[in-house]
């Protein structure tokens, strides 16, 4: 009996799903536990296994063709076997959608006039034709991967291959910058390189064509007909030429000799000032040769320094005409310096373009509010002194506060939550985020579990994950699933900061550097050593109080870092 597949739900938070790949055709025979398809998730993309043994008798969505979670998208039999009636018995499959637009398509053709009909004919002819080709057509699209979870489009760093180039099923054909790294995409495909979509340099959306592999000579212009990626290319192409304001530029000074206005007994024009100002000349000393005595831009190009001193009685002096050039002031001479204006422009990274997207929906979507606290880090500091006399790595001060927060999470539950709009999340799970600066901008990658690990241990994962971060060869599972973030400057000697919440953690803690001031123990002013911490909270989450009290946690856990051992 034929039985429908649908989409699955593979994440907490996915509604819908991308076909990147189909491993089976219709016809082949499929077993339990065969994967039948590559589904792209909002977190990943998964490998998807059939559950039952038959005969793959329907495929309802083409690859790269995006299906709510529970539609319909195959059909799974006996060979032969008629399967309408199980599509007809299931909830709404994904194919019935398309006829429906056609027909309030066809309507209007046939009750308007001709004119729009034969318009929206051509527009619609290339579906039906490029459906019916591509099922035949020896060659296989490659589609621009969600190599993250934040990935909206990724940039052709280098092609491998040219077209004409024969590649294999494992070959990298081209290096993709994505905004967290630059990963090699692969083919999974045995052929000929046949077209070559972006270039090196250009950005393709996700799940846009970027390349298409197949039998050499094949006629892959139907594939290409409803490509996402040659609109997403047209716009930018239409908009160059109406960004040319130049020509309106050029014409500004040409109307400036013509305008003129009176200083005083000065006539001259507002461009002869300009070239007068800009040359150091006074122009009270230029004569000039228009109408009336104006001075205009000839009269200043030509004028000569040596003329200034015998003619010129002062700058901004009002005297009579009569007045003896030899008992004038000289002239003040303002010494001029000309400077080059430059500047240097890099087009935006995929990674800085994520920074800016989420940090701004963090910031102007959660009400954030911070809360400060001051920790005398004396007793943290003879403690470390102590441990690295004996522990294998070196343990940094970042090392125990990630370690301080880990045992104050479990006791604050609050802080290690999410906001899910129509819910709240608390994490009995703890997974730290690590803020670590890198030439592009910004990454988290997360210690799993820090609650559970000592300080050697924590120390030896930081050190891996930001080496690797600053190598670019961090995989997605290294920085999702974060249930709070950590950010140091410390290192750069900051008094003080805030940070903004890395969604969809509900808190962020900044920690500065550690300060030698004098501060009151016992009644007495003596040297001592703050640190200085910022909470930033959601405050959807969490409240003042819940914060403050999280804060009074960690500032015993680090004055008294024996705590952290129990």
């Amino acid at each position: 009996m034929a039985e429908v597949v649908k989409m699955p739900k593979m994440s907490d938070t996915m509604t819908d799903g991308v076909i990147a790949k189909w491993h089976k055709k219709v016809g082949d025979k499929v077993k339990s536990g065969d994967v039948l398809a590559e589904i792209e998730t909002d977190k990943a993309t998964m490998d998807f296994e059939s559950y039952q043994d038959g005969t793959l008798l329907y495929i309802g969505v083409e690859e790269g063709k995006s299906v709510p979670v529970d539609a319909v998208i195959a059909v799974l039999g006996n060979e032969g076997e008629d399967y309408k009636a199980a599509l007809e018995n299931s909830t709404p499959p994904a194919a019935p959608p398309a006829p429906a637009e056609k027909k309030e398509e066809e309507k209007p053709t046939a009750e308007k006039e001709p004119a729009p009909a034969t318009d929206k004919a051509p527009a619609a002819a290339p579906a039906p034709a490029a459906k019916v080709d591509t099922s035949n057509i020896p060659a296989t699209v490659i589609r621009m991967p969600a190599l993250s979870d934040t990935m909206t489009e990724g940039i052709i760093n280098k092609w491998n291959f040219k077209v004409g180039d024969k590649v294999k099923s494992d070959d990298s054909l081209a290096d993709v910058e994505t905004d967290k790294a630059t990963m090699e995409v692969v083919g999974y495909e045995a052929g000929t390189l046949l077209y070559i979509g972006p270039k090196e340099g250009e950005a393709a959306p996700v799940n846009g064509i970027i390349a298409i592999v197949g039998k050499e000579g094949t006629d892959i212009t139907p594939l290409l007909q409803d490509a996402p990626a040659p609109a997403a290319k047209a716009a930018p192409a239409e908009a160059a030429p109406a960004a040319t304001p130049a020509p309106a530029a050029e014409s500004a000074p040409a109307a400036e000799p013509e305008t003129t206005h009176s200083d005083g007994r000065v006539k001259a024009s507002p461009l002869a000032r300009k070239i007068a100002k800009d040359k150091g000349i006074d122009i009270n000393a230029v004569k000039g040769s228009a109408e009336g005595g104006r001075i205009v831009k000839k009269d200043v190009e030509g004028f000569k320094p040596g003329e200034a001193t015998a003619a010129a009685p002062g700058v901004g002096e009002a005297k009579p005409a009569a007045a003896a050039p030899a008992t004038a002031p000289a002239p003040i001479q303002i010494p001029t310096f000309t400077g080059e204006e430059k500047f240097t422009e890099k087009p935006v990274s995929q990674m800085r373009k994520v920074i800016a997207k989420r940090l701004s929906e963090s910031l102007f979507t959660a009400p954030h509010f911070y809360v400060t606290m001051a920790i005398d880090m004396d007793q943290a500091i003879a403690a470390r002194n102590k441990i690295n006399e004996v522990a294998p790595v070196k343990i940094s001060f970042n090392d125990f506060v990630l370690k301080a927060c880990a045992v104050a999470l479990k006791q604050h539950p609050a802080i290690n939550s999410s906001w899910l709009g129509d819910k709240i999340r608390y994490n009995e799970h703890i997974h730290i985020g690590v803020a670590v600066a890198v030439d592009e901008g910004l990454l988290v990658p997360v210690i799993r579990f820090a609650d559970g690990k000592s300080l050697s241990h924590i120390s030896v994962e930081v050190k891996d994950l930001a080496q690797r971060a600053k190598a670019k060869k961090l995989q997605p599972a290294d920085w999702e699933g974060s249930t709070f973030t950590i950010s140091n400057l410390g290192m750069f000697g900051v008094d003080e900061f805030t940070a903004i919440i890395n969604p969809p953690d509900a808190c962020i803690l900044a920690i500065s550097g550690i300060q030698a001031v004098p501060v009151v123990k016992n009644g007495a002013v003596v040297p001592g050593n703050i640190m200085k911490v910022t909470l930033s909270c959601d405050h959807r989450v969490v409240d003042g109080a819940t914060g403050a009290a999280f804060l009074q946690t960690l500032k015993s856990l680090l004055e008294e870092p024996v705590r952290l051992l129990i």
